[in-house]
């Protein structure tokens, strides 16, 4: 069997949960229907840069809101399935529609609903801070809690293994786009 670092340098795509993953879980709730959460700088980063570097990213979400895919959108992910009851059924459907092995795929989750996705991919992980039944099935368990770091530790480890990491330092927006705003 591979090592870790050996696994990871065949990842053709990420699948990330949001709330507990690319969040520390909390939500509060708006008026309208919609929640605000807060985001970690540098796990939005990570996932523009991979984009960016032509990495494939989905999220699948039981989550949903027009904050929440504002967030998506900026960040340039273009596979999302929110409010999504069927996560399973949302991972099979990205792996067709973009093209993954899901053998070669990614898919971080902090709790029960993302077990079953977990099952479907070749390499499982989570936040530190996930749920005991969650830690067991991954095979990586980041030193990052979710919200606090965990979708950047992953993203940077696979970039690194596979020379994508650093090239240049550009962020979420471009340097051309800054320029043109400041004219």
């Amino acid at each position: 069997m591979a090592n870790f670092k050996e696994t990871i340098a065949d990842v053709e795509a990420f699948v990330f949960d949001v709330d507990g993953v690319m969040t520390d879980g909390g939500i509060i709730p708006l008026p309208d229907g919609d929640f605000i959460r807060k985001y970690y700088a540098k796990d939005g980063y990570a996932i523009a840069y991979a984009v960016r570097r032509g990495y494939r990213i989905c999220i699948i979400s039981g989550g949903f809101g027009h904050t929440l895919e504002l967030r998506l959108k900026k960040l340039g992910i273009e596979y999302a399935y929110l409010g999504c009851m069927d996560k399973r059924q949302a991972i099979h459907d990205f792996a067709r529609r973009a093209g993954v092995d899901l053998a070669k795929t990614i898919y971080m989750g902090d709790d029960i609903p993302d077990l079953e996705c977990m099952r479907e991919v070749g390499i499982p992980v989570a936040p530190a801070d996930a749920c005991s039944e969650v830690l067991e099935a991954s095979v990586f368990v980041s030193e990052y809690c979710g919200g606090k770091g965990a979708v950047r530790d992953i993203i940077e480890q696979v970039l690194r293994v596979r020379g994508d990491w650093a090239l240049d330092s550009r962020g979420v927006i471009s340097a051309d786009s800054t320029e043109a705003a400041s004219r």
